[in-house]
């Protein structure tokens, strides 16, 4: 018996996720140097770090800088359909790690199991979706002392934490690393663009060309998706609420729309805003025959699903991820992964070249608080740009790139004010 603690769903599948963790590292070269050189340097050195993120195999590799950095690294799921059991089976056998994600666990489950990661009182956590930080802020805020700092990955859990920071619920300092530069336009754009689509053929094996397909939100994500589905050959509509991406969808080349109009024409719907019942049981209700429903914001709430389940009178399993609802009207509606984040339910979420800056600003995120231990406010706070730039050298290199410098006249000139025309 593994004296490891743990609960996954079977230490039999750590073959198999140990050869899923090597192949995304060969595809992190950032964060191999990254690994490399906190070996050396051990700037986590005694540190608990206590995560709450996405246990795939780009995480594991995360994970292992962190140890690497000379942390014990205590793990869980931030989402109930996001975990590959292999990957979770590894991490527990093969490198000693507690780990305590199942794939498709409960909501019970998935709480205990935050409670879990907590009970190692953790100096250090790293969130997605920030349920971790909400718990410690709201069951467990005699831990707060003890932790240095929270850096949380998602659009989502930013957009959570800046609203705790404004009603002053906020008791300890955060770092948004999905604001960094090479975090967003990147990881947000290309891999949720390219993974939303690859959950969304996985789970359906519709052609994408020539349907419909109608993108809420036009942030970071949600310009990916709609991007890629372009390229796949889909007609096109961005539903936004804010008039300058509207805007910037228009010009884009993107026909924009209200949900209300674009419900009775298209054929395939994704979310990707953050927020919630972007798509009601209203809209539902006057969608065509045949539609599709998916989701790739971080929640399960930006399609009302629930009121999805309420509503029809038949409800049935085609395939892995792929419900069919069958309403009064006669109308079958298709519902892809329960509305959780498809990119990760119905495929294996970012591709691991772009995860591996996302980890690079991770990673180093740790080592930030460290450097600041005592120094910090109760407010989230955004990692430097020269951190950023690092990784997007880093990566530059790793590609085989290479980027111009200023000269000295250009930098001279671009900080003077003396000459003009």
């Amino acid at each position: 018996m593994n004296k490891i603690s743990h609960d996954v769903k079977d230490l039999s599948l750590a073959e198999a996720g140990k050869l899923k963790i090597e192949w995304a590292g060969q595809n992190m070269s950032v964060m191999k140097l990254i690994t490399q050189e906190f070996a050396q340097t051990k700037p986590l050195n005694g540190l608990t770090i206590g995560a709450c993120l996405h246990v795939t195999s780009e995480t594991a590799n995360l994970v292992l800088a962190y140890i690497a950095g000379g942390a014990k690294v205590v793990l869980c799921a931030s989402n109930p359909l996001s975990t590959q059991d292999s990957v979770s089976a590894s991490l527990v056998e093969d490198y000693h790690v507690p780990v305590f994600a199942i794939h498709g666990e409960d909501k019970k489950t998935y709480y205990q199991h935050l409670n879990k990661v907590l009970d190692f009182h953790p100096q250090l956590t790293t969130d997605d979706g920030a349920d971790l930080v909400t718990l410690l802020h709201r069951e467990r805020s005699s831990q707060i002392p003890e932790i240095l700092g929270s850096a949380e990955e998602t659009t989502t859990g930013v957009i959570r934490l800046k609203a705790m920071a404004k009603d002053g619920a906020l008791k300890l300092p955060v770092l948004a690393v999905n604001d960094s530069d090479t975090k967003h336009m990147f990881d947000n754009r290309y891999g949720t663009g390219q993974s939303t689509v690859d959950g969304i053929l996985r789970s359906t094996n519709i052609l994408l060309a020539g349907k419909r397909v109608i993108v809420c939100g036009y942030g970071w994500c949600a310009r990916g998706i709609a991007s890629r589905m372009r390229g796949m050959g889909a007609i096109v509509t961005v539903i936004e609420v804010d008039p300058v991406k509207a805007l910037e969808a228009a010009m884009d080349g993107f026909n924009v729309d209200q949900i209300s109009r674009a419900s009775r024409y298209g054929d395939v719907f994704v979310s990707a805003t953050g927020d919630k019942e972007i798509i009601s049981t209203t809209h539902m209700k006057r969608m065509k025959d045949g539609a599709i429903l998916a989701n790739s914001g971080h929640f399960n709430v930006e399609f009302d699903y629930e009121g999805l389940v309420k509503c029809a009178k038949k409800r049935r399993v085609l395939r892995n991820n792929l419900e069919e609802f069958t309403l009064a009207s006669g109308r079958r509606l298709y519902a892809l992964g329960e509305g959780r984040l498809i990119n990760l339910v119905g495929a294996e979420g970012h591709p691991a070249e772009v995860m591996d800056m996302s980890f690079a600003n991770q990673a180093l995120a740790a080592a930030w608080f460290v450097k600041r231990k005592g120094t910090l406010k109760s407010k989230v706070y955004v990692l430097p740009k020269d951190i950023d730039q690092r990784v997007a050298r880093l990566k530059l290199r790793a590609m085989g790139m290479r980027f111009d410098r200023l000269t000295p006249v250009q930098r001279k000139y671009l900080h003077s004010w003396q000459e003009g025309t």
